[in-house]
């Protein structure tokens, strides 16, 4: 059996804040909207957004109510313009959690926050 990662789905309060976050800060491309649910394209994986309310409705499932700051997972972004993308974010108040540093591995890193606490990586590709 092979699996292959579709999709990410990520429950939120404000999908208007979240549609201002994704598609207007970080330029992803918007590929479909029903009611409170909203899908991005970024490359082979869709990025996909509910209302935590959506969530419990398509679902059944105990979603809570709240912006939540035990995170257990980050979205990774890839560009080569990590410095020029954490300035642009953070010009538009977006909290930084780490500015821009190179790795030890060569790789450069930026850390940001998304409107519901979920943690950002901006990075520079890997080799």
């Amino acid at each position: 059996m092979k699996l292959k990662m579709g999709y990410v789905i990520l429950y939120v309060e404000n999908l208007e804040r979240t549609k201002q976050f994704y598609g207007e800060l970080l330029g992803l491309e918007l590929r479909n909207e029903f009611g409170t649910y909203i899908e991005y394209d970024t490359g082979s994986t869709i990025l996909s957004f509910n209302t935590r309310e959506g969530g419990r409705e398509v679902t059944g499932l105990p979603i809570p109510d709240g912006v939540k700051k035990e995170q257990t997972f980050e979205l990774g972004f890839v560009t080569e313009e990590v410095e020029a993308v954490a300035e642009k974010l953070k010009e538009a108040g977006v909290p930084v959690l780490l500015e821009p540093i190179e790795k030890p591995w060569g790789q450069k890193v930026a850390y940001v926050e998304d409107p519901d606490g979920h943690y950002i990586e901006i990075c520079s590709p890997i080799g």
